[in-house]
């Protein structure tokens, strides 16, 4: 597939021979038009509303996407400046998305097979987000994995959890491995600036037995690090 023909050269005052050397140097993907782009033209399940909405709040550095899954996240968020790391333990989700990359000839994503049950991590990222993925983690897993994504925040960064909850009025599917309770996952974050939190009704995009769309309540953080 050619080079998409909206994508933004930073190098076309470069002199002569210089301007070949310049063009293959890595940098983050200039902003293609419409956050839609990737999943209309790849098939792929739109950017997470959540991460639509924080992306004017966010200042453009790096993003760690635990769970990237086929890159929904990632390519959006590299498609307006970040830099991404992007993790997930599905190889074929991966190589879906190495393809993309290819494809599109991006710049600026870095992509890793990771168990987050079984991976530790650090680093200074200015953005880290989990969206739809501890629910299927282990329940020993959590507490690490949020103090891992604290710690390697930068000041001033910003974390986002979208998971699922199991409440009374709304249990999550049995076949979860884990779920929050209420108030649990604002607790984590209590020493952070806590931007938004809710936990509103939500619907996977997997069916039930009479093929409708299975709806539980989310837990749904995005907290600042303080800067103190």
């Amino acid at each position: 597939m050619e080079a998409d023909p909206r994508r933004r050269s930073l190098t076309t005052r470069a002199p002569g021979a210089r301007l070949t050397e310049l063009m293959n140097m890595t940098q983050p993907t200039a902003p293609l038009s419409g956050e839609n782009y990737f999943a209309e033209t790849y098939g792929l399940t739109s950017p997470h509303s959540e991460v639509v909405a924080a992306l004017p709040q966010l200042n453009v550095g790096k993003a760690l996407d635990l769970g990237c899954g086929v890159g929904r996240n990632t390519l959006f968020l590299n498609q307006h400046g970040f830099d991404v790391t992007a993790w997930d333990h599905n190889p074929q989700s991966l190589a879906r998305l190495q393809d993309i990359i290819a494809r599109e000839n991006l710049s600026g994503i870095h992509t890793g097979e990771r168990d987050l049950n079984n991976t530790r991590f650090n680093g200074g990222f200015n953005f880290v987000l989990s969206t739809v993925v501890m629910m299927f983690l282990q329940p020993q897993t959590i507490p690490q994995l949020i103090a891992d994504m604290q710690a390697c925040t930068v000041r001033d960064g910003f974390n986002l959890i979208v998971a699922a909850m199991n409440t009374e009025d709304m249990p999550c599917p049995a076949d979860f491995s884990f779920a929050f309770k209420s108030g649990e996952l604002s607790h984590y974050y209590r020493n952070w600036h806590i931007v938004k939190y809710n936990e509103h009704p939500g619907q996977l995009h997997r069916k039930d037995e009479n093929g409708n769309r299975i709806t539980c309540r989310f837990a749904t953080l995005l907290a600042q690090k303080a800067s103190y």
